[in-house]
């Protein structure tokens, strides 16, 4: 029998999904699904919301991520709750500390069923290293590696391979991928993945 893991996360990891008759999209997700084929007998699921901060995932969690019972959770999230910030400031915004707790107890729960837990580092908005977005993004990276080093996940560098890399047109506006920027953020899973299996 198939391991069930999900994928979940804003419009990064959305990326079509809800217009693909599999519900996979044309993202990191299905270029991931794509090189586990020949690998692992696992049925991925694609939970990407565009729009969605923290606060959205956990007002799902429960339905999209523990009542599937999932072997591994991939988790993509910190970008809407920054770029809220930058876009929409009069709304209600959700700041580090609200970030921490709400991803925390989320982590707590998803630890508590016995699932693998992989944490992406929010990727980046804009490109361009020293851009307000990318500034105002660092704490929201630290506090996802420090809940990876606390749980126990497997941390995906993204933030890291987005900086560091020479690729150009990584994004359409600044943070949704390019098929350059999915195929980097689908590499750096794997290689985070493979590194820490213990299989």
């Amino acid at each position: 029998m198939s391991q069930k893991w999900v994928f979940i996360g804003d419009s990064i990891t959305e990326c079509g999904r809800f217009e693909d008759p599999q519900d996979i999209g044309d993202g990191y997700v299905k270029m991931i699904q794509d090189e586990l084929a020949l690998k692992k007998d696992v049925e991925i699921f694609n939970k990407g919301v565009g729009g969605n901060r923290v606060t959205d995932l956990a007002a799902r969690w429960k339905q999209d991520v523990l009542s599937l019972k999932p072997a591994l959770v991939s988790i993509s999230i910190g970008i809407n709750d920054v770029w809220r910030q930058l876009d929409q400031p009069q709304m209600k915004q959700v700041y580090p500390d609200e970030f921490e707790a709400v991803l925390d107890n989320l982590l707590a729960e998803t630890k508590h069923i016995g699932a693998e837990i992989i944490l992406m580092e929010p990727t980046i908005i804009e490109e361009n290293n020293e851009s307000k977005g990318n500034q105002m993004l660092i704490p929201y990276v630290d506090i996802v590696r420090e809940l990876a080093a606390k749980y126990e996940a497997t941390l995906v560098p993204t933030h890291t391979a987005f900086l560091q890399t020479k690729k150009t047109d990584l994004t359409t506006d600044g943070v949704h991928m390019t098929d350059v920027g999915n195929r980097l953020m689908a590499d750096t899973w794997l290689e985070a993945y493979f590194a820490t299996e213990r299989n």
